[in-house]
């Protein structure tokens, strides 16, 4: 297992090497840099800038180098001190960019995965069991729905709602007497009160989507024969169902392990856009569309980490679960 660990993490340095530069090249293939594009609006504003200001600024970016060579002084600066650079948008370090929205965005992100997750499973659990029972075809249903609305939609048509009905606006996370105060209990309490809703509408869809997996794996399961000997033997249904099959049929939840930590941190960017979240979703939009290098860069390092790290996860976790996989199959 050691062997397997060290493995692993030795391979996940040039993958990471790779998918830095290939971050790169796409944020540096649009025409212009972020310079260019803030000039450009100054000016259509009506704002004069001198050509010492542009150079001035274009020094202080480091755009005066060429794309090879900011990438490397980028990436060294990464190994060598953790610093993932400036943004240009901000004018501040990524990591506090980052750092100021993380928070919040891991809190969503986490209830919101800890939401879908059990309710899922549970339903997915009822209907394999329960199967062509009228709450079978019910959540069948709607998990139709939940997987064919995309979140955006929802939050839309839920603020259109109860803005029409009770005249509130159910966008952001704070109240506007809490929005900018400092953290205290009160504001905690304030935050709980209005997480629920992007916790309801960014969940709804994976609920939907995990439950129609637990059904299909489970019901298959259900069907095979050791189950059927095992329930002729006078096994009690309940423990029957928790101990083999329910194991086995999480399986391709556990897989799914590779993904959901890169959603922890990037959410659902038009989600949160529409909600007005201060989550990190929006900010890495904003820096994909305004070129802003380091930034955008340093987001898709971050979240291509947090995939393989959760595949690697992924495996440890299913040779936990499942007694069928060892080791030396995941190594072959």
């Amino acid at each position: 297992m050691i062997e397997y660990l060290i493995r692993r993490l030795l391979f996940l340095i040039p993958v990471l090497l790779i998918v830095s530069i290939v971050a790169y090249m796409v944020i540096e293939l649009p025409p212009g840099d972020y310079l260019t594009t803030h000039i450009m609006r100054l000016r259509a504003a009506g704002t004069h800038v001198a050509e010492d200001e542009i150079a001035r600024l274009t020094r202080m970016f480091g755009l005066d180098k060429p794309p090879h060579i900011r990438y490397f002084l980028w990436i060294w600066k990464i190994v060598r001190y953790g610093d993932l650079g400036l943004s240009f948008q901000w004018n501040k370090p990524v990591t506090e960019v980052i750092g100021e929205r993380l928070a919040l965005t891991m809190t969503i992100s986490i209830i919101t995965l800890l939401f879908s997750w059990t309710i899922g499973i549970l339903i997915g659990i009822y209907s394999a069991t329960h199967q062509y029972s009228i709450f079978d075809y019910s959540f069948t249903f709607l998990g139709f729905i939940g997987v064919s609305i995309p979140s955006y939609l929802l939050a839309l048509v839920i603020m259109y709602f109860v803005y029409s009905r009770f005249g509130l606006a159910v966008t952001g996370l704070f109240s506007p007497a809490y929005a900018d105060a400092p953290w205290s209990i009160h504001k905690v309490l304030d935050l709980l009160s209005h997480i629920w809703l992007p916790v309801v509408i960014i969940g709804t869809g994976g609920t939907a989507g995990i439950a129609r997996i637990m059904r299909g794996t489970l019901l298959d399961e259900l069907r095979k024969q050791y189950v059927i000997t095992a329930r002729a033997k006078g096994l009690p249904e309940r423990r029957l169902i928790f101990k083999y099959p329910v194991r086995i049929a999480i399986n391709p939840l556990i897989s799914s392990i590779s993904w959901l930590l890169p959603s922890i941190i990037s959410g659902e960017t038009i989600t949160s856009i529409v909600l007005n979240l201060p989550t990190c979703g929006p900010v890495l939009f904003r820096a994909l569309m305004t070129q802003d290098e380091y930034l955008a860069g340093s987001f898709i390092l971050i979240l291509s980490s947090l995939a393989i790290i959760g595949a690697l996860i992924a495996d440890l976790v299913l040779a936990w679960i499942d007694p069928r996989i060892r080791y030396e199959k995941m190594e072959g």
